[in-house]
């Protein structure tokens, strides 16, 4: 889908912060309100906005521990791929999971309270997924870049 200039500028200033009025929204972009609201309605309608969230501190919550599992199917026929998907989205620790070509089926970011509750959620929730042959965990030490901003061109 193609976006003119002030459509793109109005994504980048809602993915930085959501919460803008339509006001501020229009101010920080160099429109009026009006033709602001607008082109919100438009964009919403068009389905690019999946959601509207807030970020929070894992690490503040208690969730002290960020894993990432390879997981490898033991095959992809029958309903193995579509039972793990739907195992998978129903376990509140897996904040991503991405289907992978190279030596992992899938990759899932995980967070948990500590290394024990890891342990415990692999083999009460992973383990027990019909099909999972093999999972590798790398346990993340510090976060570099933790972001949602997606890159749009406003120029």
């Amino acid at each position: 889908m193609m976006f003119d200039r002030m459509t793109r500028r109005i994504l980048d200033a809602l993915q930085r912060d959501a919460r803008l009025s339509v006001q501020d929204l229009a101010a920080a972009v160099g429109l009026s309100a009006t033709p602001c609201w607008r082109r919100l309605k438009e964009i919403e309608k068009s389905g690019v906005v999946r959601r509207h969230t807030v970020l929070l501190d894992r690490e503040a919550l208690g969730l002290k521990e960020c894993l990432m599992a390879h997981v490898t199917l033991l095959r992809h026929a029958g309903n193995t791929v579509e039972e793990f998907e739907r195992a998978v989205l129903t376990h509140p620790e897996v904040i991503e999971c991405y289907s992978t070509t190279g030596d992992a089926d899938y990759i899932l970011k995980i967070v948990v309270p500590d290394m024990k509750a890891y342990d415990a959620f692999l083999h009460k929730r992973i383990f027990s997924i019909p099909g999972v042959a093999n999972v590798r965990t790398a346990v993340v030490l510090r976060e570099v870049k933790y972001d949602t901003l997606l890159p749009i061109d406003t120029e």
